[in-house]
């Protein structure tokens, strides 16, 4: 049990309730509604994380936890749930994206199973693009101004670029551009708006494939991967603190159709990073499927 919760729990004990506000644990009062505080990383860029993340902190907020979402790169939400700092992550793509973050931390870390079995890496290119496969990138580099543009560098999707893709199918002439999810999208819009062709790392689930004319290149040797699981990954104190959220995330599952739905809704329809208000229609609309959540 991490220190923080140890003193709560004392509190507890006592006849008092404890909540960590900003590292502070402040007292509710004696029969306080809390009943625990979690803290969620969320991997930044990543869509079909924020989204599962915010849904989950609105289901669990609603049963009387305290939920804070912590963004962060893949390294240091690893680190920080092999630590206890975070409690767990809902976005670990398994078995090729994130394995070597399992690998690193596996002891100190629980694997909760996967919510969705539909995820795939993938190098996209506008619908009207004049190639349709990655065997024909490099001769058609050109086109594409030379340039691939990836998201963050520190992501199991650029390392598979950089390691696999780019030297398997000849691509280390094209300068490979990595910054930000955020910064891809504008690239990729604004391609789009001009009418010019654009190749970018992307993976589904992701509503830009809603929002944008794209198609995924033919990946013929399989330097992406075969289709992943998108897993939740917990801490190893996690089950003992928090049964009950723990088997409802075991039981946790979610497919692309509805996951694009809830996507759509926060990033494709909503222009703002105040999600809470976009999420909780979304739950109404979809609320006997959400009640199914924790039942």
């Amino acid at each position: 049990m991490t220190k923080r919760r140890i003193i709560a729990a004392g509190l507890a004990l006592a006849g008092t309730a404890a909540l960590l506000v900003n590292g502070a644990l402040v007292q509710t009062g004696v029969g306080g509604s809390d009943k625990g505080h979690l803290t969620i990383a969320v991997f930044n860029g990543w869509d079909e994380g924020i989204a599962a993340s915010e849904l989950w902190k609105a289901v669990l907020e609603e049963k009387g936890y305290t939920v804070d979402l912590e963004y962060a790169d893949p390294a240091a939400a690893y680190t920080g749930i092999a630590k206890g700092d975070y409690d767990l992550t809902l976005d670990t793509w398994l078995p090729l994206t994130h394995a070597d973050y399992m690998e690193t931390y596996g002891d100190d870390l629980v694997d909760l199973g996967a919510w969705n079995d539909e995820a795939k890496l993938t190098i996209a290119v506008n619908e009207d693009a004049p190639i349709d496969s990655l065997t024909e990138l490099a001769a058609n580099a050109d086109v594409f101004g030379n340039r691939l543009v990836g998201i963050e560098a520190g992501s199991g999707l650029v390392t598979v670029t950089q390691n696999d893709v780019i030297p398997g199918y000849g691509l280390e002439g094209m300068e490979f551009v990595t910054s930000s999810t955020p910064a891809m999208l504008t690239e990729l819009q604004a391609a789009t708006d001009a009418g010019r062709d654009v190749a970018v790392t992307l993976w589904r689930p992701h509503w830009a494939y809603n929002a944008f004319p794209l198609k995924d290149l033919e990946d013929p040797d399989g330097l992406l991967g075969d289709a992943e699981g998108i897993h939740t990954v917990a801490s190893t104190s996690f089950a003992d603190e928090f049964p009950e959220i723990s088997d409802w995330l075991e039981a946790f599952r979610m497919d692309n159709e509805l996951l694009y739905s809830l996507e759509d809704a926060m990033f494709g329809e909503y222009d703002g990073d105040d999600y809470g208000p976009v999420v909780a229609k979304w739950v109404a609309d979809n609320q006997d499927w959400v009640d199914g959540l924790t039942r």
